[in-house]
């Protein structure tokens, strides 16, 4: 059968329909491995470890550095993911305002970081912290920077005209224009790393003095790309702005960076004042028994058949689409491949893609 005919015939029996009455579920329960975002989340023993860090966090309101640690393809994003929509989700429950931000690539320099972060906050923000202001200008004084302190209380001023505005454009580092000097007092441009980090720390601080900022939670994801895009001196730089932060926000930060042993290894060496502050490390390990190779495809196969039920009324099959022995002998499989490139087990990615493509077989077997 060539591709046309597959597609006609696929137009007059609906795929999914198909997929349910055999298998019970509507898709592919299992990612390819180029679909690293929105998979499900297998609960682990690690989740509670960053759930109490988290929990201790919105209690004292010290800011928190945590370290996902893991080779290639072990789930790093998965479970940066998981914690993102978990925060996302207590949030609700929190009174005051919090920015959580993922970053799934790092900048070329934390500069840019710095950048997303203002974003985020955004004109809404400016706008609430300078009605905060106008009762109580004291937390102004939590600023260093004078131009910072300069701009806040011309911001606070409800006289002055599209403050707002260009006090954003002052933040991002723009071109220093008449109208920003005129409208903020401002004489100097933010125009490097040092000086847009140092403006970020102000804003948090006046702000949570104020009472419209309760914290930032920041993940950042596969820091260890940096390593291939940017010269020694340029990590060096951006490993010392990540340095940099942390030291100026001893409250408000939880920051999560998920990075590979190796990677971080020649960090810490590279900029060893940075080793103190990453010690709180979470290590996340391939899969070393078929046991847990078994309870991770069960734990996909499950999830799937359950988001199919909730759409359909009738009784879904209860077909296998991969087989235990063919589970078994994926493992294996891959096991042998990995040792031979010095793992200490099976990657997800690599075991989830590999049901994948049996799942996609067992799918055009009975099309």
């Amino acid at each position: 059968m060539n591709l046309r005919d597959r597609l006609r015939k696929s137009r007059n029996i609906d795929a999914s329909s198909r997929l349910y009455d055999r298998f019970g579920m509507l898709e592919n329960p299992f990612p390819a491995s180029n679909q690293t975002m929105d998979n499900p989340h297998r609960p682990l023993a690690e989740d509670r470890e960053v759930e109490d860090l988290i929990f201790t966090f919105l209690e004292n309101e010290r800011s928190q550095v945590v370290v996902i640690a893991g080779t290639q393809g072990v789930g790093k994003t998965n479970f940066l993911n998981h914690c993102e929509a978990e925060i996302r989700n207590a949030r609700q429950e929190l009174s005051g305002n919090y920015i959580v931000r993922y970053l799934a690539d790092p900048e070329a320099s934390f500069d840019g970081t710095t950048r997303r972060l203002i974003e985020e906050l955004g004109a809404e923000h400016l706008d609430d912290l300078a009605k905060a202001l106008r009762s109580a200008g004291s937390p102004i004084e939590e600023a260093r920077g004078h131009d910072m302190r300069t701009a806040l209380r011309r911001l606070a001023n409800p006289n002055s005209e599209d403050a707002t505005k260009l006090m954003m454009e002052w933040l991002l580092g723009h071109r220093l224009l008449k109208a920003h000097r005129l409208s903020l007092g401002v004489q100097f441009r933010l125009d490097t790393v040092e000086s847009r980090t140092a403006a970020l720390r102000d804003l948090v601080q006046v702000s949570s003095e104020a009472g419209v900022l309760k914290g930032i939670f920041l993940l950042l994801d596969e820091l260890e790309k940096q390593g291939g895009v940017l010269g020694p001196r340029a990590i060096i730089r951006y490993l010392s702005a990540v340095r940099a932060i942390v030291d100026a926000l001893p409250k408000r930060l939880f920051l999560m960076i998920a990075i590979t042993p190796d990677a971080l290894e020649r960090y810490s060496y590279s900029l060893p004042a940075l080793r103190s502050r990453l010690e709180n490390r979470i290590e996340l390990s391939p899969l070393t028994e078929v046991d847990e190779a078994m309870k991770l495809a069960e734990f996909y196969v499950d999830r799937a058949c359950q988001d199919a039920k909730q759409s359909r009324s009738e009784e879904g099959g209860a077909e296998q689409i991969v087989s235990q022995s063919e589970i078994g002998d994926l493992y294996q499989k891959l096991k042998t491949r990995g040792t031979k490139r010095g793992d200490t087990g099976v990657r997800q990615r690599e075991f989830l893609h590999g049901l994948h493509r049996l799942a996609e077989d067992a799918i055009r077997l009975h099309e």
